[in-house]
């Protein structure tokens, strides 16, 4: 076995499986080393489930909740995060108070697999106490340690148990049966520490490389912006005269350029406002949300319907070249609706923009300026304590550059290259993570359940002291499904179950 201490790692060549083996007895763990144990988690923890809820009360005491998101969201609970503040009653406080080497689960979620997700208590304090819709899990120190028990929770093996047994239909929960019923692989104290020191280091290298990927991916989206405010602004000649343009998200601009406002190059219209009439009528038209309209990407699967008679589809429906605008939300986020033989409607969240003249205008410049202008703050309206919103008016009198239509088209070939070939860079690393976050959940998997033996391997690992501190979860991508090219890869943003 080898490893990069900088960050990097190779992956894992020379472990071998136990000289010899023995039935589980436990259909999903199989086979496990011969000296190990299997016993059920009422063997070998305490397990609580927390009545301490999100309210104050004025009979009770103050404390720091370490709630549901906190153990989703980190596989490690410190002291020096930032927890609820609410109150519990003194017995509550004794029962559900935190110690080092407890390991939380979630006992109750909207998916079952976001059941049994675990987090080890890695730092205490008097006033922090476990949750609601959380299970506290307190090893007998005497048969097993904390941070044994919570890579053997990460493990496909164990969760898997926690998933068959979740009982709900829009909600998933554990009965207490359920969780003290968890069959585990039971290795040596001295042996759980060897496991749990081997995976430690590796989750080290994992995640040093994942976060250097992070890094690059924030580059390629820094540059890629970059590119398009370059290009939207000033054209591709570098040598063109400059003029003010007096609008101050644009700066200086070509001096041929037009700056003008939107209405007198784009028809805007805003889409149909939505009631229970129109939900019924007798024309049934699909239409598009604001949730449907994504940077460059338009959903068109499961959209509710909408009536719109056909004398109104000159206003309230698509054709091929419309730039959709989100008038809320993302203020500006927008896309361009390619055509489609049926009709599509859209609702009053969405602005509809229009060229008066396809001779005139491109609307994907349209589109890279509107990228440029959102990221800029153009549509900002000052009041963070309020919802932003873009309305008609605004959007119509907003003032954008618009050069020569030649040379929209220009600018538009170039930057959908160069945002092709980024993209393509940005989705193959994000791939990237996926595979190491999905080998290390392999690696997990077969390691605690004694498919892999680590206690030659770790004995050459470097002492301890050497080892770089680690990133904290929030500087980590998570595990998701799988990348595919054009898909919407943030889904693999969030937690590392590690």
């Amino acid at each position: 076995m080898r490893t990069n201490r900088a960050g990097g790692h190779e992956m894992i060549r020379d472990l071998k499986p136990y000289p010899a083996y023995k039935d589980s007895g436990v259909p999903w763990l199989g086979e496990v080393p011969e000296h190990w144990g299997v016993l059920r988690l009422r063997n070998v923890a305490e397990m609580r489930v927390s009545s301490v809820d999100k309210h104050t009360e004025d009979d009770e005491q103050p404390v720091r909740l370490c709630n549901y998101v906190d153990v989703y969201k980190n596989d490690r609970i410190r002291d020096r995060m930032t927890f609820m503040h609410a109150t519990a009653s003194v017995d509550e406080i004794e029962r559900f108070r935190l110690q080092i080497g407890d390991v939380l689960i979630t006992k109750d979620s909207e998916a079952w697999n976001d059941i049994g997700v675990p987090a080890l208590v890695e730092e205490s304090a008097n006033d922090l106490v476990c949750g609601y819709h959380l299970a506290l899990l307190r090893p007998f120190r005497d048969r097993l340690y904390g941070d044994y028990l919570l890579r053997a929770l990460q493990s496909t093996a164990v969760s898997y148990q926690f998933h068959i047994e979740a009982n709900g239909v829009t909600r998933y929960g554990l009965s207490h049966a359920a969780i003290k019923s968890i069959w585990l692989p039971l290795p040596s104290l001295p042996e759980q520490s060897t496991i749990v020191r081997f995976l430690d280091h590796i989750d080290r290298c994992i995640r040093r490389s994942i976060h250097a990927k992070q890094k690059l991916i924030k580059l390629l989206e820094e540059q890629k912006q970059a590119i398009i405010h370059q290009a939207v602004t000033r054209g591709l000649d570098p040598n063109v005269r400059l003029k003010p343009s007096g609008v101050e998200w644009l700066g200086e601009v070509p001096e041929h350029w037009e700056i003008v406002a939107l209405r007198l190059r784009y028809n805007q219209c805003l889409g149909k406002m939505l009631d229970s009439k129109r939900i019924k009528g007798e024309h049934s038209v699909r239409y598009l949300r604001n949730q449907d309209v994504q940077w460059d990407w338009i959903n068109t699967s499961d959209l509710p319907v909408m009536d719109i008679a056909p004398e109104e589809y000159e206003r309230y429906t698509l054709k091929s070249g419309d730039l959709l605008v989100c008038e809320g939300g993302e203020v500006g986020r927008c896309a361009i609706w390619q055509g489609d033989s049926e009709v599509f409607g859209f609702q009053k969240a969405l602005h509809r923009l229009r060229p008066h003249s396809m001779i005139l205008d491109e609307p994907r410049f349209m589109y890279y300026l509107l990228i440029v202008a959102s990221r800029s703050g153009a549509f900002a309206d000052g009041h963070e304590s309020t919802i932003a919103h873009l309305t008609g008016d605004k959007l119509r009198k907003h003032r954008f550059p618009f050069p020569p239509k030649f040379e929209q088209s220009a600018i538009v070939h170039f930057l959908d290259g160069i945002v092709a070939t980024i993209d393509h860079a940005t989705t193959a690393t994000k791939r990237e993570i996926y595979l190491l976050l999905e080998y290390r959940t392999r690696l997990i998997a077969d390691i605690v359940t004694g498919k892999l033996d680590v206690r030659a391997a770790a004995a050459c690992l470097p002492d301890e002291a050497e080892e770089p501190e680690p990133l904290d979860d929030a500087d980590i991508l998570t595990e998701g499904d799988e990348p595919t090219e054009g898909a919407d890869l943030e889904a693999v943003a969030g937690k590392v179950e590690a």
